[in-house]
């Protein structure tokens, strides 16, 4: 049990800017609009709910994605935009959770996200309203991380062990920055909640075979190996980037 009481909540989230632009959560009216909240974004773009901007977001983020990078595929495309996705859930959530003693609601239906921006412009809380920490896996893993999954192999074909390998890569790799920040700024007992609230959420068996635990070395590839001048990442369970196999018949 992490004990936060002595710990002001931030009604405006702006304690999170000191952590960099991945931690910053706008909020307000986008000026940028109208834009469709995550909600509508994940829907099936059949159904015309995705906003008047963007007719499918999670397409154009995609495609977005794929020609930043110039993917040799889709899936690569996919989990990389995925992945930065995830980063920006567990950075806010988390981040708020260790400096703030509070998660912010991050409810799809509250957040407006622009998939054409990049950190931290792409996400807009309408109201602020704050949930107890212990409702961080509520919040990022079930709340967020599971439709925005579904959303996405309901349009590509990816494994879902890909993407919780990201996500579970996103979470440890967000718990490396404000371990940095809190010993940085004098505030070791930052760093302490991030990794105790970060163990808690890698128990969940969505999340607990996506890293090694004594290395937290991923246990899958994000495939940016594929990507042009790519190779793997700090985290990788390769050395090096694997060689192309037997082409089938």
């Amino acid at each position: 049990m992490v004990l936060l009481l002595f710990v002001d909540l931030d009604p405006s989230l702006k304690a999170l800017d000191a952590l960099g632009g991945f931690f910053v959560l706008r909020t307000g009216v986008p000026p940028r609009g109208p834009l469709p909240t995550l909600a509508d974004a994940w829907a099936d773009p059949r159904t015309g709910t995705a906003g008047e901007v963007y007719e499918d977001p999670v397409t154009f983020r995609i495609l977005k994605v794929a020609q930043s990078i110039r993917a040799p595929e889709s899936r690569v495309a996919v989990s990389v935009a995925q992945q930065g996705l995830a980063a920006r859930f567990w950075s806010i959530a988390l981040g708020a959770a260790a400096l703030c003693g509070g998660v912010p609601d991050l409810d799809p239906e509250l957040l407006d996200w622009d998939p054409d921006a990049s950190a931290p412009d792409d996400l807009w809380l309408r109201e602020v309203r704050f949930r107890p920490v212990a409702d961080l896996d509520a919040v990022v893993r079930a709340g967020l991380l599971v439709p925005l999954s579904a959303a996405l192999r309901s349009r590509h074909r990816v494994s879902p062990a890909l993407l919780w390998g990201n996500a579970g890569s996103a979470l440890a790799g967000t718990v490396r920055q404000l371990d940095r920040w809190a010993r940085a700024h004098g505030r070791p007992d930052v760093g302490e909640r991030a990794r105790t609230l970060a163990g808690g959420l890698l128990a969940h068996p969505d999340l607990s075979g996506t890293l090694d635990p004594g290395t937290l070395r991923r246990r899958s590839c994000c495939l940016y190996y594929r990507v042009p001048g790519g190779g793997v990442c700090g985290d990788c369970c390769f050395e090096r980037p694997p060689r192309p196999g037997p082409r089938r018949t």
